[in-house]
């Protein structure tokens, strides 16, 4: 299972309060091009464009936020992708990004290791590490 890379800014975002996981939308974005290091708000990525893929990518539907013992942590459910009417693709990386605030600020990236095209009904998981989370904090 490939595993979330963060984005440089994404440390400094949760500092300054930008992300509440609690309460915020969190979306997939597909691209095809790596998130450069400089790269911190959706508008800084190039989206795949047309066929079954929609302007802003897919929402995470169950992103949960929980503390144990001193460990928070956030948890993301396997998102679904389907390809309903045409193709989905190329893209080689789906980029999590807060949708909620202002300027959609990226949080982190799957690498698929090579370029994927879901042609019209195939569907690719969007496989998240329920166990260990996405993102701890201690």
């Amino acid at each position: 299972m490939p595993t979330l890379q963060k984005i440089p800014d994404f440390a400094e975002q949760v500092l300054r309060g930008v992300h509440n996981f609690g309460v915020h939308t969190l979306k997939a974005a597909l691209t095809n091009t790596v998130p450069a290091a400089s790269a911190a708000l959706l508008a800084d990525l190039t989206q795949i464009s047309g066929g079954a893929y929609p302007a802003g990518g897919f929402q995470l539907d169950s992103v949960v936020l929980a503390e144990t013992a001193g460990l928070a942590k956030v948890t993301i459910a396997d998102e679904v992708i389907t390809a309903s009417g045409s193709a989905i693709g190329p893209f080689r990386y789906a980029v999590v990004y807060n949708d909620t605030a202002t300027s959609k600020p990226l949080i982190g990236y799957i690498d698929y290791g090579s370029t994927i095209t879901l042609a019209d009904g195939e569907t690719l998981t969007l496989d998240f590490d329920a166990s260990a989370g996405v993102l701890t904090l201690t």
